[in-house]
């Protein structure tokens, strides 16, 4: 009987959350600091070399932090859990910083250097938060939170210093508050196989992320092979979101409250959950771009600041929540 509710509420949030996407997306087509009338739109340049983009790669970057945050919450148990916990953000902000900072002009496998610098440090603060973490081939989700944190502040120390040393504060602080202005066909390209795969492979582990739910030793009693699942499934969140910081800079909030929203709707099943989560986090970004274009036009607010308008809020609910022992 549950599973048969589950399903049905899951159809139901499926086609209205479907049904929004598909009106934010046609938002986007016109609404910009440029606006475009429907008899102009498919012959208008600025509709399919920079608006077109942006909107899919909104698309991109939401799905790939909202199944990240999805995943990590699963494998980590914290509902609080983010995209960033690893210190994938603060990696990244490295990269693009010496990047930016030091004018370097490279261009690797299609990605610019601020982007292919920025996920190449990004996997590399990964990999340390991991190893560091790791204590007798077993990695505890509470050491791989809390080295997270610690490389995290090693970076922010990094990167203040990088801006002190270099000057460059202006051009830095606006990639890291987020932006999909620079939007290409190149960076769709180049991150929709980080989208689908990592999308594939969460939906693979459905099984084991509903195990995990449990508990590690009541998964590994399941049958679950704990440690390998885990550093899969870990490194499938780590790619989309090093993905989805080297195009966009640091847009928080998509990975925390989609997850928490939609489990709201249909419950924790991640065979409904992720799909669901995909969904919702295309249907945010995109919504919160389109705001960013609009709000104070012709000017362009940070996407990063919007998200943070809209997330900080529902994030304090969900203390509060948790806070009053709320299920």
């Amino acid at each position: 009987m549950k599973r048969a509710l589950n399903k049905n509420q899951a159809a139901a949030a499926t086609v209205i959350i479907f049904l929004l996407l598909i009106i934010a997306i046609v938002a986007s087509f016109y609404f910009g600091s440029v606006y475009i009338s429907p008899e102009r739109l498919f012959s208008s340049e600025i509709f399919w070399q920079i608006r077109f983009p942006r909107i899919i790669l909104a698309a991109l970057v939401g799905s790939m932090l909202a199944l990240s945050g999805v995943v990590l919450q699963g494998v980590l148990r914290n509902p609080l859990a983010d995209p960033y916990i690893l210190g994938v953000s603060s990696g990244g902000a490295i990269g693009a910083a010496i990047a930016i900072a030091f004018g370097i002009n490279l261009v690797v496998f299609g990605m610019s250097s601020v982007p292919a610098l920025a996920f190449f440090f990004s996997l590399i603060a990964v990999l340390i938060v991991y190893q560091i973490s790791k204590v007798s081939g077993r990695t505890a989700p509470e050491t791989l939170i809390l080295a997270g944190v610690a490389i995290s502040a090693f970076c922010a120390a990094i990167l203040a210093l990088i801006i002190i040393l270099t000057g460059n504060l202006e051009a830095i602080y606006f990639w890291l508050l987020g932006s999909l202005s620079s939007a290409s066909w190149t960076q769709v390209y180049t991150v929709i196989p980080y989208a689908l795969i990592g999308g594939l492979v969460a939906y693979f582990f459905s099984k084991e992320l509903n195990a995990f739910l449990l508990g590690e030793e009541m998964a590994l009693s399941l049958g679950v092979e704990v440690e390998r699942v885990k550093i899969i499934l870990i490194a499938a969140a780590s790619l989309m979101t090093a993905a989805a910081v080297s195009v966009s800079g640091l847009i928080g909030f998509v990975g925390l409250i989609v997850p928490h929203f939609i489990r709201l709707l249909i419950g924790s099943n991640h065979r409904f959950l992720i799909p669901l989560s995909v969904l919702s986090g295309m249907l945010l970004l995109v919504t919160a771009d389109v705001i960013a274009r609009v709000a104070i036009a012709p000017l362009e607010i940070p996407i990063g600041v919007v998200m943070a308008l809209i997330g900080s809020p529902f994030f304090l609910y969900l203390l509060r929540r948790r806070r009053r022992g709320e299920r």
